[in-house]
């Protein structure tokens, strides 16, 4: 169970597939949003289930998304789709445990945006794992101890004295303090008649002392070389190394994984073949271009001005001598601004393909689609994007260079451990990158920055640090080690 935006969601899936080809006496079922549909055939071809939530992966303001007439404000949206979102939920995790008895081999692997699946296991009495492509993408406030020593006396006793391998304070504070919130509360004991707040009695509301569970398994999808893993942190957490996803899994052009698919069985070593449709933007990558990068930055309310960002780009260029290919993400204002500017300086851009769009004399490409990361990123000089745990590993085990621009949560971890490790320059500000308004000013401020930032990422040292951390990362494997902690726990090993 997996929900957020891609870089969330799609690691999940890739272990998923893992475990059902490595175990295939278990019937696998990804449980996810409805917008990451496309995972559903490359999950079936690895007898994994898809079953979607309606639930958007976002929720933002700037969405402009209207229920009941449009008068309602934001938070009352957002309530109604998350009780929605978590009747879905039990109703598709009562289906696939609610026929009978749960075994004994039964559990639920969850990531930091799942944590309803942490109630449903205890509903449907199963282990629950978590699973996460990057540490947490959140602290506890700092008066949360001292509220809930207050307020919970006899269950911070109870963490605090914990046997060893029991849950206790460290699982806690480390990721389950959101786990106590009113939020949940209400939930348990309205709709899953279970206690309000974890490892209590639902009538007496005494910690349950007689039945005290497991510390439960949290595994880390990224490298001990990366992230270092504190003496702090709970007994049961396991860094297993990045987990990358199946490459053919990364093309939206099903002619170009056509393609890759057939090389791949013929054992070829250069896999570099795009289908005649994309055959322009093959050319481009013989040309070592800069690659941009935001993901859903855009669809997340950040870009304010997609046509002040291309001038970012466009100012870059007329002062350097860079080629940028730039991944719109299906991004429509992107896009929409891209043939905007293109139709104001008509001489110089060419619309190659439906997904393909040239600016500038050639130097800008811009792909609506998506190509694998480990194929493309090799091929680049530099990987500017916005610091989300895929794309930074990516960009990690390409052994490319990395500007990074971060916009929230754990994009500003990777920013600066990026930094710290010596594989990119300081981050960037996002008006660095995307201005909010097309000021002739602040663009021009924001393509002297990016243009000195790219300057240091090509500096010799940091292209050989990136060098030596991709040269480390190529010995692990992150999902197989991932899938041998899984099985640990379930005593199938």
């Amino acid at each position: 169970m997996a929900f957020g935006t891609k870089g969330d969601v799609y690691p999940i899936a890739a272990l998923a597939a893992a475990f059902a080809c490595d175990q295939k006496q278990y019937d696998v079922v990804l449980v996810t949003h409805s917008a990451h549909e496309i995972l559903r055939s490359q999950l079936a071809e690895k007898h994994v289930e898809y079953c979607a939530v309606s639930s958007p992966p976002v929720l933002s303001p700037d969405q402009n998304n209207d229920i009941a007439g449009g008068e309602s404000s934001f938070s009352m949206q957002k309530t109604m789709v998350t009780r929605d979102h978590r009747r879905e939920c039990y109703s598709i995790v009562e289906q696939i445990f609610g026929d009978g008895p749960s075994l004994e081999g039964d559990f639920i692997v969850i990531n930091f945006f799942a944590l309803e699946g942490w109630s449903l296991a205890e509903t449907f009495s199963v282990r629950c794992i978590v699973a996460a492509p990057y540490v947490v993408p959140y602290s506890a406030p700092a008066s949360f101890e001292r509220q809930f020593r207050r307020e919970l006396p006899l269950l911070y006793k109870y963490l605090n004295e914990a046997p060893s391998g029991k849950v206790c304070w460290k699982d806690v504070i480390h990721w389950m303090w959101p786990l106590f919130t009113e939020n949940w509360g209400s939930w348990r004991y309205d709709d899953l008649h279970l206690s309000p707040c974890p490892f209590t009695d639902p009538v007496t509301s005494i910690p349950t002392w007689h039945d005290r569970p497991q510390s439960p398994l949290v595994m880390y999808g990224f490298s001990k070389k990366v992230v270092e893993c504190p003496e702090y942190w709970p007994c049961k957490v396991r860094v297993c190394g990045f987990w990358f996803l199946p490459t053919d899994w990364q093309f939206t052009c099903k002619k170009c994984r056509e393609i890759y698919l057939f090389d791949s069985s013929r054992d070829q070593c250069a896999k570099d073949d795009l289908c005649p449709t994309h055959s322009e933007l093959q050319n481009f990558l013989k040309t070592t271009p800069i690659f941009i990068g935001l993901s859903s930055v855009g669809s997340m309310g950040f870009l304010k001005d997609p046509q002040a960002f291309i001038c970012v780009l466009q100012t870059v260029l007329n002062t350097t001598n860079y080629k940028f290919i730039l991944f719109t993400s299906g991004y429509k204002p992107l896009e929409s601004a891209i043939h905007v500017i293109g139709a104001e300086t008509s001489s110089d851009w060419r619309n190659l393909s439906e997904d393909c769009v040239s600016l500038f004399n050639g130097r800008l490409f811009c792909f609506s689609g998506s190509l694998p990361y480990n194929w493309l990123f090799p091929k680049c000089a530099v990987v500017i994007h916005h610091g989300g745990s895929g794309t930074t590993a990516a960009a990690l085990r390409a052994g490319t260079p990395q500007v990074v621009c971060p916009f929230m949560l754990d994009q500003f971890y990777w920013s600066e451990r990026m930094h710290w490790v010596g594989v990119s320059p300081e981050p960037l500000s996002r008006n660095h990158l995307i201005p909010d308004k097309n000021d002739e000013r602040a663009v021009q401020e924001a393509a002297q920055i990016l243009s000195l930032a790219i300057r240091n990422a090509l500096s010799p040292q940091v292209k050989a640090r990136a060098a030596e951390i991709a040269e480390t990362i190529s010995l692990e494997d992150g999902v197989s080690e991932a899938v041998k902690n899984i099985k640990e726990e379930l005593g199938l090993v």
